[in-house]
């Protein structure tokens, strides 16, 4: 939430130092040419997995080669989405990515549910968006609505009777207030088991001077990207090739 393309830029070039192609999905509202959330801006979690279906198009037609979609935080919710409402990638890697359902909270998640029950509907009522300087803002209208009904229900935004069988990587962080690791298993639990692989990403195992917060783990990405490859060549480049031989008989 709230952030730009920009910021991941020392993922992608983390990727791309260890020889995978990479590319930082453009978001609506946060990117300096694009306009931001107001009365008259607006729009949804389906709009933004339909940009990330246009976005994984793009890259079939560019490439022969697999494409995985990594989601931080809200990206992680709307790879979700993804997977479940638009034809499937070849892997997923979530990381922070959770249903934000307050009871997983601290304090009994009182103030998240303040949140969403009250700040939200009240202030895009009044302004027709979530305005600065609540949480996620400048917010889109409808989105934040639908943020909000997942905090206090627990339910995600889109449909989810069928768990997601794409090889995936669903990663906790062991310095996350912002998705503790309940939240993370919520999230979690809407994967098909015997294709999901689920990692938390202790304090042991953070290098000097790197962090596993909930947002600085992006600007020292080499512990989370080099799990993400390893991953990737023992579990999930193998179902992978097995899809491709099926295809192809």
């Amino acid at each position: 939430m709230a952030i730009g393309s920009g910021y991941y830029r020392p993922l992608v070039e983390e990727f791309e130092r260890r020889g995978w192609q990479a590319r930082a999905l453009r978001r609506r509202g946060f990117e300096r040419d694009r306009p931001r959330a107001s009365r008259d801006v607006d729009w949804s979690y389906a709009d933004e997995i339909a940009d990330i279906a246009a976005a994984v198009s793009t890259a079939r037609a560019s490439s022969e080669g697999p494409v995985i979609l990594l989601g931080h935080s809200l990206g992680g919710q709307l790879v979700v989405g993804h997977e479940l409402t638009q034809p499937p990638v070849d892997g997923v890697v979530t990381v922070g990515g959770a249903v934000p359902f307050f009871r997983h909270f601290a304090y009994g998640g009182a103030p998240l549910a303040l949140m969403a029950g009250v700040v939200v509907p009240v202030t895009t009522s009044l302004f027709g968006y979530l305005p600065e300087p609540a949480f996620g803002a400048p917010g889109a209208r409808t989105l934040m609505r639908e943020w909000a009904r997942m905090v206090l229900t627990g339910r995600a935004p889109f449909a989810t009777a069928a768990p997601i069988s794409t090889p995936s990587l669903i990663v906790s962080l062991g310095d996350d207030r912002m998705s503790p690791a309940g939240a993370v298993d919520h999230l979690a639990a809407l994967f098909d088991s015997s294709s999901s692989t689920r990692w938390h990403y202790g304090g042991d195992e953070v290098p000097d001077g790197a962090s596993n917060d909930h947002v600085g783990w992006v600007r020292t990405p080499e512990v989370v990207v080099a799990k993400t490859i390893t991953w990737w060549q023992n579990v999930g480049s193998l179902n992978y090739q097995a899809q491709q031989r099926k295809a192809s008989q």
